[in-house]
């Protein structure tokens, strides 16, 4: 078993990318990691699979969640992902906890573009579209001229024509009406996004609100 992971150069990408959910040593979310990370993870023995089935939560090493994927390749789940090695098939963990890191994520959230257009669901607070990101822009409520902050309370995604024809004048001058008041979300947009996603309904076992709400989604460094 030792060497079946190295015999496997090319596994699937799409698999590899989905979106892992890591836990810290007291069971506590610490980031979200690429399923690539946390394979390599468990082959190096750093962390091991937390499972729930029938309400019901199991650890898994590696040599042990390869075995169990065996049993449940019998009947595979439409949610699930896969990974084809050249002498074993795994299922790729939704949850690992690692073994030794006992940190605790800072309860911040990082005011920027991403979880920005994340917090309003890419939709312009103006016209109420969907764009992709790319046609999209941020608008500050209260112009900075007039004294307006950089704040989650007073910047709102917007798309391109709709900043055009606002300029620099408040909604009220534009006559324009924002659908929804920006306010600071509670918890991490991006997880609450990826949480609405069959894949990782699991996540909510762990990610309680007001606690590790702010889960940064990036690469783990160990």
């Amino acid at each position: 078993m030792s060497n079946q992971l190295s015999e496997s150069p090319s596994l699937p990408s799409k698999s590899l990318q989905c979106s892992v959910l890591v836990l810290n040593k007291a069971y506590v979310p610490v980031h979200v990691i690429s399923a690539r990370r946390s394979i390599i993870l468990l082959y190096r023995e750093l962390a091991e699979v937390i499972h729930i089935e029938d309400g019901i939560f199991n650890n898994f090493d590696f040599e042990k969640w390869v075995e169990y994927s065996d049993f449940l390749s019998e009947e595979k789940q439409p949610n699930d992902d896969w990974i084809q090695g050249t002498s074993f098939e795994m299922m790729v963990p939704r949850v690992v906890r690692l073994y030794r890191y006992d940190r605790v994520p800072k309860q911040t959230l990082r005011f920027n573009r991403r979880n920005l257009f994340a917090r309003d669901e890419n939709t312009c607070q103006y016209c109420n579209k969907v764009f992709p990101v790319s046609q999209l822009s941020f608008d500050h409520v209260i112009p900075r001229s007039r004294g307006g902050e950089t704040s989650w309370s007073n910047v709102v995604c917007c798309c391109l024509r709709c900043n055009t024809v606002k300029g620099n004048r408040t909604p009220k001058e534009a006559e324009m009406k924002l659908i929804r008041k920006p306010v600071k979300p509670f918890f991490s947009p991006i997880l609450t996004a990826k949480m609405e996603n069959p894949k990782y309904k699991i996540w909510g076992s762990f990610v309680q609100i007001g606690k590790s709400s702010h889960v940064d989604d990036c690469e783990l460094i160990i």
